[in-house]
């Protein structure tokens, strides 16, 4: 199965999430805590067609760290929110890590695997922020 399949197999929640939500800051924090990098995020709110209101999009260095980074990041939200991923894909092969928490979806990439699939260039009618820490 590819991993954008599951985006096709459920619909958007009706709740609208800004880049102040606390699921979304907690993701960039949790990223950044275990040193994803060039992280990225694309809102998709005046995107009709979108199956999210925000993409986020980092790298790993190897699939440990990808693995790594996607259980941190399920392990914070659950902590901050008590919210759980409605889905997630890619950690058997961990060059891709998908976590879908439904308003927002988290792609973990190994830096080949995001060259490849180029979502930012997909979705470039998005608003992109880039999240540099501080």
């Amino acid at each position: 199965m590819a991993p954008l399949t599951v985006l096709s197999t459920r619909k958007k929640a009706q709740s609208r999430l800004t880049r102040e939500s606390e699921i979304f800051t907690t993701i960039i924090k949790a990223i950044q805590d275990k040193k994803g990098e060039n992280i990225v995020s694309l809102d998709l709110r005046q995107i009709p067609e979108a199956v999210a209101d925000f993409f986020i999009i980092c790298e790993a260095n190897s699939g440990t760290q990808v693995k790594a980074i996607a259980d941190y990041v399920s392990e914070q939200v659950e902590l901050q929110t008590s919210e759980e991923p409605y889905k997630h894909e890619g950690f058997s092969s961990q060059n891709w890590v998908l976590v879908d928490y439904v308003n927002v979806v988290v792609h973990i990439f190994q830096p080949e695997n995001r060259r490849f699939y180029n979502l930012e260039e997909m979705w470039s009618d998005a608003d992109r922020m880039d999240h540099v820490e501080n």
